[in-house]
């Protein structure tokens, strides 16, 4: 298994990282996608990639921290993305429920790292939370054509035009709490375009909701989305490891 989008720089695992990262492997983790949210979280995340060949990370600037983006900042995420362990920018995108930065920002700094993502010829991982229209309009506005919307929490619609674009589709923890709205997705999504992850150390699945989340937890995941595609585990642990390694240029 590939937890295509997790948090390991956050200060939830900082007593603990070797444990969880342990655990993960005993569970089958294969590798990690780290995403970062802001200058001094990408920092780190190079950082730890030095020390962890399983680990991947993605570089940029959370909606959340829009309002922190200038030209400096994006110079030095620019440098820090040239180190070989980084594979995507982001996460980045929009986010109109907190609005912790003016949304003009944010859809500002959007297109800005969209931009660098461009020229760097790097995926992008999509932040989007009660913003699927805005989101849609700028990725296809900028001709956004290689990335994930991570965590998806659109419907059926949203679905489509992110896969007409050349999209991915994440699954997290939610989709254990109910999943309704998921398994109809997963009725209609192409199966190369299914990635799975765990959002730690948010969105714990169940049977651990409430607690922490960490990257062992996607195997259960994995579990639901095999049931909502009526395959076996197997065969899905298989197909989305592919799909993370062909998004972000994973070796094998």
């Amino acid at each position: 298994m590939i937890d295509s989008h997790a948090h390991l720089t956050y200060k939830a695992y900082r007593k603990d990282l070797r444990a969880v990262l342990e655990r993960a492997r005993e569970a089958g983790v294969t590798a990690i996608v780290n995403a970062s949210f802001d200058l001094p979280s990408s920092e780190a995340a190079v950082r730890l990639v030095e020390n962890h060949d399983n680990i991947h990370v993605a570089v940029g600037v959370h909606p959340h921290d829009a309002k922190a983006l200038n030209l400096d900042v994006l110079n030095t995420l620019e440098e820090l993305a040239d180190h070989p362990g980084v594979v995507a920018i982001g996460e980045i995108g929009l986010d109109f429920y907190r609005d912790l930065s003016p949304r003009r920002t944010q859809e500002d700094a959007f297109r800005l790292q969209i931009g660098l993502a461009k020229n760097l010829n790097l995926p992008i991982i999509i932040h989007d939370r009660d913003a699927h229209q805005r989101t849609m309009h700028i990725l296809k506005d900028e001709k956004v054509s290689r990335g994930v919307l991570h965590c998806f929490s659109g419907d059926l619609n949203l679905a489509r035009q992110g896969v007409e674009l050349g999209l991915y589709i994440s699954f997290a923890g939610p989709i254990t709490y109910n999943g309704k709205k998921a398994q109809e997705i997963l009725k209609w999504i192409p199966e190369d375009r299914i990635l799975i992850e765990t959002d730690c150390p948010y969105l714990t699945p169940v049977p651990y909701r409430g607690k922490r989340n960490e990257p062992a937890h996607v195997k259960y995941v994995l579990k639901r989305v095999a049931e909502f595609l009526e395959k076996p585990a197997e065969e899905v642990d298989r197909l989305t490891e592919k799909n993370t390694r062909t998004l972000f240029n994973l070796p094998d």
